[in-house]
């Protein structure tokens, strides 16, 4: 990568869970590709947590984008956020760490809140695109990149 390279160039805004007042329960990105990305950042977010509230995310892999073959990827769960306010954790992921042999190829985050609603934003960014530039594997709601 040279020192013109932007950011924008070598990481895709693949899916999102907006940030909202997350009811207790779980929220999901959808299934996201890897076949053009090699690697994936997940960011988890929150704000303000609710009383005794907990915040835990994980990934999820499948065959195809319906979700066939759910099942967890080993190693992919952060440990449960409780009392904190303004945090972030992060979980990386690379395509060799899917269960590639049996075809899958498609990606979840999944956010999950209990006891008390409390304030959330979750994203998944790709890296190492198989085509240059990222962005243009970004999600429909990217409406605009500046610089």
């Amino acid at each position: 990568m040279d020192m013109n390279t932007k950011a924008s160039e070598f990481l895709a805004l693949l899916a999102s869970i907006n940030p909202s007042s997350q009811a207790v329960g779980s929220l999901t990105t959808g299934w996201v590709s890897m076949s053009n990305v090699r690697t994936l950042l997940a960011i988890i977010s929150t704000g303000t947590l609710g009383a005794l509230s907990t915040v835990d995310a994980s990934l999820s892999q499948a065959i195809d984008a319906l979700g066939t073959g759910a099942k967890p990827i080993v190693g992919k769960t952060i440990t449960t956020l409780t009392g904190a306010g303004s945090v972030q954790a992060l979980i990386n992921l690379q395509a060799h760490e899917l269960d590639v042999a049996n075809g899958y190829q498609f990606v979840e985050l999944t956010v999950t809140v209990g006891v008390a609603a409390s304030e959330t934003a979750a994203f998944l960014l790709g890296a190492s695109t198989r085509y240059e530039p990222a962005s243009a594997y970004n999600q429909a709601g990217v409406t605009q990149i500046v610089g």
